[in-house]
C-alpha cells in the first residue's frame, strides 16, 4: 500500500497544480487495527478497523487551506484539489507560511533504519484473546481482587507517505502490539481500581500477560482503605508512571506556537536556567525501535538529536517552519500534522537525565510526604505556570509507605517546581518519553 500511496500523493499534487496552487504538500496514511476485550474469561468485544486517508494543503501566495478525504479515486482527488484552492482564495494571508527550500530537505526518505516495523506474522484474533484472558486470570488470582474491569490486547500497523511540490517524498511505517488490564479490589463504596499495560513496536519485546495482570491486581489491592492526605506543605514524589507529565508541561511551554503567541510561562527564559544544573532534556527522534521516532518531520526536514535543556539551561524552542519564521529563527524539524490540518510544532522522543538514587532512596530522603501514582484533572495556567492537580497514591512516613491516600490536591508553580526536581534512576528505557520518578520537596497539599 505504501508504494501505491507514493504514486497517489504524486497524482494529488499534480491535481493541485492544475487547480491553480502555487505550492502544495500531501500526507497519506493507511493502517489496520484489531482489538480484543474480554470479561469473565469470555469475549466481550472485538473490533477491526482498516482505513486510508489522504490530506492536501495548498498555498496560493501567502494563503493556505487544508482538506482531507478517504475517497482515493482520481475524480474525487481532482475535486478535492479544486475545493482546497477555492478555500485558499478566501483564507486570510499569513506571511509566515510556505514550504521548505529544496536545500533544507532531508536526504533520508524512509524509516527502515529506525526498526519500527515488526516483520513477524501478525497475531490472530484468537492469539490476542488468549493474551487478554491470561491477563484477566492473573489479576483475578491476586488475593483481594474482586473483579476485572477490562482486559484486552490489540495489534495494529500504520504507514505514512509525505510529499510536496518542492520535490520531497518520504515514507515510514510502524507496528504495535499491546496488552492491558484494569483490576478492581474491594466491594461497594470501598472499591479501588488500578491498572497495568505494555505497548511495544515489536511483539517479542512485550511483557507477558501474566505479569501485566498480576501487577494490575496488586496495585488495585494496595489502594484499599485510601483516605485523604493531610493538608499542609510536604514533600511530593511523582511516581515514574506519571512523572513525565511534569516534563510535558515544560515542553508545552517551549512550543514555538505558544512562544509566538506570548502565552508561555517560559517565554522569557531562553538561555536561562530552568532545571537543576545536572539535568538535561534530550530529544532524539532517531532512536531505534521507539514509537515516537521518525526520520523527517512533516515538512520534509531532517530530524536530529538535540539538547532542549542542557545542564539546566534552556537552549531553544520547538519550532516548525512557520513558527520559526515568526520568531526569526530556524526550524528545529519538529513539524507534525494531521491529514486535515497544517503543520504545527510537536516533540518526538524525550529523555530526562536520570539520577543515581533509586525510588526507595528518594522515599527515604523525603521522610514524610506524598507518593503520587495517579493524577486527576488539571488546572494549569500556561501564562504563569501555576499548577494544581488532583492526586492519589500513598502517604509516606519516616521514608516508608504508610497507607494509601486519595482525593488530594497538590499545588505549586511550575517555574519553581522544575528548578527543584530530584530524579530517581527508574525510568523505562523503551518509552518514547523517558522520565524517572521525580521528587519535589515542600509542595502544597490539600486534603483533610
Amino acid at each position: 500500500m505504501t508504494q501505491d500511496f507514493a504514486d497517489l500523493t504524486a497524482r494529488l499534487l499534480n491535481f493541485a497544480r492544475k487547480a491553480g496552487a502555487d505550492q502544495a504538500d500531501a500526507v497519506a496514511r493507511d493502517g489496520s487495527s484489531t482489538s480484543i476485550t474480554v470479561r469473565g474469561g469470555k469475549l466481550e468485544e472485538a473490533e477491526r478497523s482498516e482505513g486510508a486517508e489522504i490530506g492536501l494543503r495548498v498555498l496560493l501566495g501567502q494563503r493556505q487551506a487544508c482538506v482531507s478525504s478517504s475517497d482515493l479515486r482520481d475524480t474525487a482527488m481532482e475535486q478535492m484539489a479544486a475545493r482546497a484552492v477555492a478555500m485558499a482564495r478566501e483564507a486570510p494571508e499569513d506571511p509566515y507560511i510556505g514550504l521548505a527550500d529544496p536545500d533544507q530537505l532531508s536526504d533520508l526518505r524512509d524509516g527502515s533504519a529506525l526498526d519500527m516495523w515488526d516483520a513477524t506474522e501478525a497475531p490472530s484474533p484468537e492469539a490476542l484473546m488468549k493474551d487478554a484472558i491470561a491477563a484477566e486470570e492473573a489479576a483475578m488470582a491476586v488475593g483481594g481482587v474482586t473483579q476485572v474491569q477490562s482486559a484486552g490486547a490489540t495489534y495494529g500497523f500504520s504507514s505514512t507517505v509525505i510529499a510536496a511540490t518542492n520535490g520531497f517524498q518520504g515514507r515510514f511505517a510502524r507496528t504495535s502490539r499491546q496488552t492491558y488490564c484494569t483490576a478492581i479490589a474491594g466491594t461497594g463504596t470501598k472499591m479501588e481500581r488500578d491498572s497495568d499495560g505494555d505497548m511495544r513496536l515489536h511483539q517479542s519485546d512485550l511483557r507477558s500477560p501474566a505479569e501485566i495482570g498480576t501487577r494490575a491486581g496488586e496495585r488495585a489491592v494496595a489502594r484499599l482503605g485510601a483516605v485523604q492526605p493531610p493538608t499542609g506543605r510536604y514533600n511530593v514524589l511523582f511516581d515514574e508512571r506519571i512523572s513525565s507529565s511534569l516534563i510535558g508541561h515544560l515542553l508545552g511551554a517551549i512550543n514555538g506556537a505558544a512562544i509566538a503567541r506570548g502565552s508561555s510561562f517560559l517565554r522569557n527564559h531562553l538561555g536561562k536556567q530552568v532545571l537543576p544544573e545536572a539535568l538535561s532534556v534530550i530529544e532524539d527522534p532517531l532512536r531505534r525501535r521507539t514509537s515516537g521516532s521518525r526520520p523527517f518531520d512533516t515538512e520534509g526536514l531532517p530530524t536530529r538529536r538535540r539538547a532542549i535543556v542542557e545542564n539546566g539551561i534552556l537552549t531553544g524552542w520547538t519550532l516548525d517552519l512557520a513558527s520559526a519564521r515568526k520568531l526569526g529563527m530556524a526550524s528545529t524539524a519538529n513539524a507534525a500534522r494531521g491529514t486535515a490540518s497544517p503543520p504545527s510544532p510537536a516533540n518526538w522522543n524525550i529523555e530526562l537525565t536520570e539520577g543515581t538514587a533509586s525510588r526507595d532512596d528518594l522515599l527515604a530522603q523525603m521522610g514524610t510526604g506524598f507518593l503520587v501514582t495517579s493524577l486527576i484533572g488539571s488546572t494549569i495556567n500556561g501564562n504563569t505556570g501555576d499548577y494544581s492537580r488532583g492526586a492519589s497514591g500513598y502517604w509516606v512516613e519516616n521514608g516508608k509507605l504508610s497507607h494509601p491516600v486519595a482525593e488530594g490536591t497538590i499545588a505549586g508553580n511550575l517555574i519553581d517546581m522544575l528548578m527543584r526536581i530530584i530524579p530517581a534512576n527508574d525510568a523505562r528505557k523503551h518509552l518514547s518519553t523517558i522520565v524517572p520518578s521525580i521528587l519535589i520537596e515542600d509542595m502544597s497539599i490539600a486534603g483533610q
